[in-house]
């Protein structure tokens, strides 16, 4: 994994890859992986509603969504970020 990810998006961008699929296997929340300084982590909106986002470097993102079903949920109807302890990644990219 570590070569491909090396010639896909480039030393320096791997390694943030791998140290946000780190902190995101150790984390035993999404509200564990915000409160992580830099991260940035953030649930998208619009159609990607269902969606996070974590910073890489520059404009990359590390996206994913939640891998519990059904989807935890607050009162409001909005996503329990407390109560989601797995998620799927779904790509990494330039956002802007």
């Amino acid at each position: 994994m570590d070569r491909s990810l090396q010639r896909r998006f480039g030393v320096e961008r791997a390694k943030k890859i791998r140290l946000r699929l780190s902190q995101m296997t150790a984390a035993s929340s999404i509200a564990e992986l915000r409160k992580l300084p830099g991260a940035r982590c953030h649930q998208l909106e619009g159609d990607r509603d269902e969606q996070f986002s974590v910073d890489l470097d520059g404009p990359y993102r590390l996206i994913f969504e939640v891998d519990v079903d059904p989807t935890p949920r607050r009162g409001d109807g909005g996503i329990d970020v407390e109560a989601v302890d797995a998620v799927i990644v779904i790509e990494i990219v330039d956002t802007h």
